[in-house]
């Protein structure tokens, strides 16, 4: 009998991730194209995604394949509606690539993708209430309760990085003003980190000089971290999870984020000495977590 594989592929405002997964979910294989760029032609962003997705096919085809996108999904799944950082427009994505690729797709947000994946294999099993963050080149967000992810009316739900934290605050590529992605995000870091040192740098890069110890750039991953735990504060107060979950790129510097993410945490929660403060956790599934869910999804919906 044929050993039965998935593949997940995140797109996102940099890259596109793709990932192979076994029927137990252990990845298997991976690799990456760059993103065309917001301005790209659609068409550009799905040969990306195609081109990502065959690099990881084994001997045989996949079973299905997932997609994980950072932006707004309808409901049903099928259509890429709008994001900040990619060019589709209320665009058939999910009939698209199953055209070009002759496999079963599903399409899903790149957390809710995420979110998935905790719960199946990583920080969240087991878990009942839980917030999913990702932080990329914006922020992505997720909502657990009951164990399923909360999709809202029009499957909408969880557009955390978009919710206004600064009145008149720095100007968004969604076209809003103050939103939280804008001071913490791998943007975010980017901007901070220019202004200290007059210079561009990526985020890979900064990450690079923070653990070599360079203090600006620790200062940088500091600034973006408190931001973090500041707005995780005003979610936990709405929604009291069990765990918050942090994946995403810019994730993959740990306790760098973290740390300072878990005191303003506790700092910025009201009653934090007479009620429980959630535990702030990396995911489980790395900042590979969106492909990895895409290829679960695809795995448990085909």
């Amino acid at each position: 009998m044929a050993r039965e594989t998935w593949v997940g592929v995140d797109v996102g405002g940099t890259k596109v991730l793709a990932v192979r997964v076994s029927a137990d979910g252990e990845v298997e294989a991976m690799a990456t194209r760059p993103m065309p760029g917001r301005n790209a032609d659609e068409s550009a962003v799905e040969d990306a995604v195609e081109l990502a997705a065959r690099d990881v096919y084994d001997d045989q085809e996949p079973v299905a394949l997932g997609i994980s996108a950072a932006g707004l999904v309808d409901g049903a799944g099928e259509r890429y509606l709008f994001g900040a950082h990619l060019p589709w427009r209320n665009a058939p994505v999910r009939d698209r690539i199953a055209e070009r690729t002759g496999l079963v797709v599903v399409l899903d947000n790149d957390a809710n993708c995420a979110a998935h994946a905790e719960l199946v294999v990583g920080a969240g099993q087991g878990a009942d209430s839980m917030l999913m963050i990702t932080i990329g080149t914006g922020i992505g967000g997720a909502l657990v309760l009951g164990g399923r992810v909360v999709r809202g009316a029009h499957g909408l739900a969880g557009e955390f990085g978009h919710m206004q934290v600064v009145p008149d605050g720095l100007a968004c590529e969604c076209g809003l003003s103050g939103c939280w992605e804008q001071y913490c995000s791998g943007r975010a870091l980017e901007r901070v980190t220019r202004v200290a040192l007059g210079r561009h740098l990526d985020g890979p890069e900064v990450a690079a000089m923070a653990f070599a110890g360079d203090e600006v750039a620790r200062q940088a991953f500091a600034s973006i971290g408190t931001w973090l735990g500041v707005g995780v504060a005003g979610l936990v107060s709405a929604f009291d999870p069990q765990l918050v979950v942090v994946g995403g790129g810019v994730s993959a510097v740990g306790d760098l984020l973290l740390a300072p993410a878990r005191a303003a945490l506790a700092d910025s929660l009201q009653g934090t000495a007479y009620r429980p403060v959630p535990p702030l956790v990396p995911a489980r599934s790395g900042p590979e977590a969106g492909a990895v869910g895409a290829a679960l999804l695809a795995r448990d919906r085909r």
